[in-house]
This record gives structure tokens, C-alpha cells and sequence, in this order.
């Protein structure tokens, strides 16, 4: 069995023994255990938190984030719940305030606070970049617009964190498809250069993020565009189409985002002035 349990309803059913609870699973929180061997992500710590809720629970803030199938959460981090009258146990926080009826949905079995919800508390009590970064994934996972977030947000005017979630929500973008993406992307608008769309669409090919009019594309190379054979080559082939198509594409390492920072702008600068941006 490779999948979470709760104790009481597995001994119930014949599925388990309690030799077997005690040799072949751990528990996660109290009658919930999980197979020796599986690893706990958000999404099963999410899961294990229901659980133990007996199904009563709605998953909230990171927790809601991973059924939604957000990525690039913490694997370690505390499920977190909402809508239920307990004392949080540990690995699990429970929020207390209040949520409207229309700021919860159903994930497959699971009651979970919508994707724009989500994102309001994200944004609240996430700090910094990485707010920028959970919120773009959750995004990118769901289609949930930044207009819909601020709908969230008008309703609750002075809630705690605030000010930092619209602040937060004007760097948002759910275009981009990883961390790094969105570390280039604000390393690029601090600088001061004009907004960059994401995920620009030229003909079947799509660049990380650029500028139409310009015709000036910027793109995250990750690890696996310099080892894979495959995926080398068919950047190749990709980058040869867009020049064709009178792209001209900066592209840009996980090493030069560490330690160029400075040299990824002035290239930017470069390529966008030499198609005719003032800047």
C-alpha cells in the first residue's frame, strides 16, 4: 500500500493490522500514518492534515496551493487548515478567521479555499520575492487572474498584510513557469525596462518573456537545456526558427542570474536598443 491511512477505519476494514501500524507504516498525526519508504510532500502533508480532520477541515494557504497543483512549494513545511474548532497539533496550523462561502470550492473530495483566496493569504503571509514566487505558481497552475485576487482583496480592506499583497500583486505574473523565470523577470523590471509579456506565442514556439512590439526576447536556461542532448537540440532548432521570425533572444543561466546580475541587464538594455527602444 503506498498511499495514507487513517488507523482507525484501516483496522475497521481488515486492510491493516496493528502489527503491520506498527512495522510497515509512521504516523503522521494522531490515526494517520503513511507507508515507511513515502516521502511527504505539501500536496500528502495536505492530504494527512485532512485527514486527521476527519474530512471536516478546508485546506488553506500552502496547503490549498498544492492541490491545485501548485509547484515549487515547501516539502516540509506545516499543512494548513481552516473552518475547523481545534488545537493545532503539531505539523498542522489552523487559521481562525473568517471565510465566505464563495472563497471555498471542492478539489476532488477535498474542501479547499479557491485559487484567488489562496492567493490572498498567500500574499499576506508570504514575504518578499517569495510571495512574488508562490503566488505566480499558483497562478500558472490554476488560471486564477490578479484581478480576481485584488476582488478577494477589496473585501477585506484592512486585513493584516495588505498593503504588502497589493504590493506583492504588481509584480505577480502567472506566466512564469519556474522560480527562476520570476527571479529574472524582477531582476528586469527593477531595473527600470518596460514590463515584459510572458510566455509570447510565435507560431507552435513560446518565449519565456520579451517584448513583441520589439521583437526581444529574454529566456531562462535551466541545467537541463546544457545536458540533455535532446532538449539542446531542440532549442537549437527553436532559436533558429525565432530568428527567422526576426526574434532576437537573450538567454540567460542559472549562473549568470547568481553571479552577473549587472551583465543580464546591460545585454537587455543592448537588445532592446538596437530594435529601437528608448531607453
Amino acid at each position: 500500500m503506498d498511499r495514507l491511512i487513517v488507523g482507525s477505519d484501516a483496522l475497521l476494514a481488515g486492510i491493516v493490522t496493528r502489527h503491520d501500524l506498527r512495522t510497515d507504516y509512521f504516523k503522521v498525526h494522531h490515526n494517520v500514518y503513511a507507508p515507511i519508504g513515502m516521502e511527504l510532500d505539501a500536496r500528502a502533508r495536505a492530504h494527512a492534515a485532512w485527514l486527521w480532520s476527519r474530512g471536516q477541515a478546508t485546506l488553506f494557504g500552502h496547503s490549498a496551493a498544492a492541490m491545485f497543483g501548485t509547484r515549487w512549494l515547501p516539502p516540509d513545511g506545516p499543512a494548513e487548515l481552516a473552518r475547523i474548532r481545534h488545537r493545532s497539533p503539531r505539523g498542522i496550523v489552523i487559521y481562525s478567521g473568517t471565510l465566505d462561502d464563495d472563497e471555498v470550492c471542492l478539489r476532488g473530495s477535498f474542501d479547499c479555499t479557491t485559487p484567488a483566496r489562496t492567493a490572498y493569504d498567500l500574499g499576506r503571509r508570504v514575504p518578499g520575492d517569495l510571495g512574488i514566487i508562490r503566488i505566480d505558481a499558483l497562478l500558472n497552475a490554476t488560471g486564477c487572474t490578479i484581478a480576481e485576487v485584488h476582488g478577494i482583496a477589496n473585501r477585506y480592506p484592512g486585513a493584516r498584510g495588505i498593503r504588502e499583497l497589493r504590493a506583492t500583486l504588481d509584480l505577480v505574473d502567472g506566466g512564469a513557469e519556474s522560480p527562476k523565470e520570476t527571479e529574472l523577470r524582477l531582476l528586469i523590471v527593477r531595473a527600470g525596462l518596460p514590463r515584459p509579456a510572458t510566455q509570447i506565442r510565435v507560431g507552435s514556439r513560446r518565449i519565456d518573456m520579451g517584448w513583441r512590439q520589439w521583437k526581444v526576447g529574454v529566456e531562462y536556461d535551466g541545467v537541463q537545456h546544457w545536458t540533455s542532448q535532446d532538449i539542446h537540440a531542440g532549442d537549437i532548432e527553436r532559436l533558429e526558427f525565432l530568428a527567422a521570425q526576426g526574434w532576437l533572444i537573450v538567454r540567460v543561466s542559472a549562473r549568470h542570474l547568481r553571479t552577473q546580475r549587472a551583465e543580464i541587464v546591460r545585454r537587455v538594455c543592448e537588445a532592446l536598443r538596437s530594435r529601437g527602444c528608448s531607453i
